[in-house]
């Protein structure tokens, strides 16, 4: 028997219309070279509507490719969804890769056109004599940086002036499955591995980076993504602030520990979220100051040292929140919440479980084999095997790591030494995590 209930695709356009009719007040803030640019939901929302008529003027085919090259602001959000929402792919760039990374990934993505912070040109100007596919240039000014006013093989356009005078589209997915935006790995052997995201694994994992046990991202929250948006989707907060109606705080490209520190105290923030070496730099600089706003700090990238877990728990109360995930799982897998039974235990204690990353997350199967097998070994503690996953925003086909399970949480090895060529799928809807 099968239910009556709607059949309501699951797509990005359902959160970004969130966002625009229910959270058209809430604020977006963008860091720049010269303060702190303010928006809404509201005037982001009109832009970005107008932005896919941008790129219909532009010719983008259905489909397309539109690859962005710049740092964490309203503007890149704006690219987060104006190319999935009118049927596109968008496609963030690592500006931190080697390159030749770079050519291969926009020449394999097949990317049609790139939009560039002013600030980011310098370094993809050589390059692009490269790219095969790329026929747009789209400048965003973000207030520093020499551009020429033509590249040969390429149109050159302004970002701003391409907006003005540009009509918004309304926005249509009817295919949940459709791909929404791609990222490519940059931790594996050989070339970078793409992974494309479905609107409708996006919809699922922003779901779950709103659960209680996980990010728990809601609308009171003020967030700020010192992650960045080309890595693995911020890590899902991007889309999760959209749907919540979250403020979000946007660092730009000043992610020293000043500046941070200043971000988080003065914008009252309540989730920043960024890998180890920001919060190295982040905690002598919160010292004496007011963070009281803060209810989490999640980290990732790298396993968390528990000195600076319980740095930040001595200094502002709160300790760090380890996660782990790839680009291949949307990417978070496994976050360390504390259960009703941790919170029990003695600081010490509490302080060692820290160092694992954690419980599953919903959406999110895991199970540790033996080996090149899918035999389970046994969860005692002291066993290590191969971590498979599976779950709804999951890529098939990764490479391999060794974990431990301890109290149904997962110690993951992170040494370098420990990566594996293995690429291969052991049984249908399982993949094997790489050795991080």
């Amino acid at each position: 028997m099968k239910g009556l209930m709607q059949e309501t695709p699951l797509t990005l356009v359902h959160l970004f219309e969130r966002a625009e009719k229910y959270h058209s007040d809430k604020q977006i803030i963008t860091a720049t070279a010269t303060g702190r640019e303010r928006t809404t939901y509201g005037e982001w929302a009109a832009r970005t509507r107008q932005l896919g008529g941008v790129l219909d003027k532009l010719g983008i085919s259905k489909d397309g490719r539109v690859a962005t090259f710049a740092w964490n602001t309203a503007r890149h959000l704006e690219l987060y969804f104006a190319p999935p929402c009118t049927g596109r792919v968008a496609h963030t760039l690592n500006i931190r890769l080697f390159p030749e990374q770079l050519t291969y990934i926009a020449n394999h993505a097949e990317d049609e056109v790139i939009f560039i912070d002013r600030s980011l040109f310098g370094l993809i100007a050589p390059l692009l004599p490269t790219f095969t596919t790329v026929k747009h240039l789209v400048i965003m000014d973000d207030g520093k940086g020499d551009v020429p006013d033509s590249v040969k093989g390429f149109e050159m356009h302004d970002y701003e002036a391409l907006l003005k005078g540009t009509p918004g589209v309304e926005f249509k997915i009817t295919d949940e499955n459709l791909a929404a935006s791609m990222c490519y790995t940059s931790g594996t052997t050989g070339n970078p591995k793409g992974v494309v995201y479905s609107h409708r694994s996006t919809y699922l994992h922003t779901f779950g980076a709103m659960t209680a046990d996980s990010l728990g991202v809601r609308e009171s929250d003020i967030i700020l993504p010192v992650v960045p948006m080309f890595h693995a989707n911020a890590w899902g907060l991007a889309h999760a602030a959209v749907a919540s109606g979250a403020t979000l705080v946007m660092p730009g490209p000043d992610l020293s520990g000043k500046a941070i520190a200043n971000l988080i105290v003065e914008e009252k923030v309540t989730v920043a979220a960024g890998v180890p070496t920001i919060w190295m730099a982040v905690l002598p600089e919160l010292k004496d100051r007011d963070t009281s706003s803060l209810r989490a700090i999640p980290c990732g990238g790298s396993a968390v040292p528990k000195a600076l877990s319980e740095g930040y728990r001595e200094q502002t109360g709160l300790p760090i929140l380890q996660a782990w995930g790839m680009t291949e799982t949307s990417p978070i897998a496994a976050v360390c919440t504390m259960s009703a039974a941790d919170q029990l235990l003695p600081q010490s204690e509490q302080a060692d479980l820290r160092t694992t990353v954690g419980q599953i997350a919903f959406g999110v199967d895991a199970r540790v084999v033996v080996p090149g097998t899918t035999d389970p070994v046994a969860w005692d503690g002291e066993t290590s095997g191969e971590l498979q996953c599976s779950g709804t925003g999951l890529r098939p086909r990764i490479t391999t790591t060794l974990v431990r399970v301890r109290a149904l949480r997962l110690t993951v090895g992170y040494a370098p030494e420990m990566w594996h060529p293995l690429t291969r799928r052991v049984a249908f809807n399982w993949l094997i995590a790489p050795k991080t």
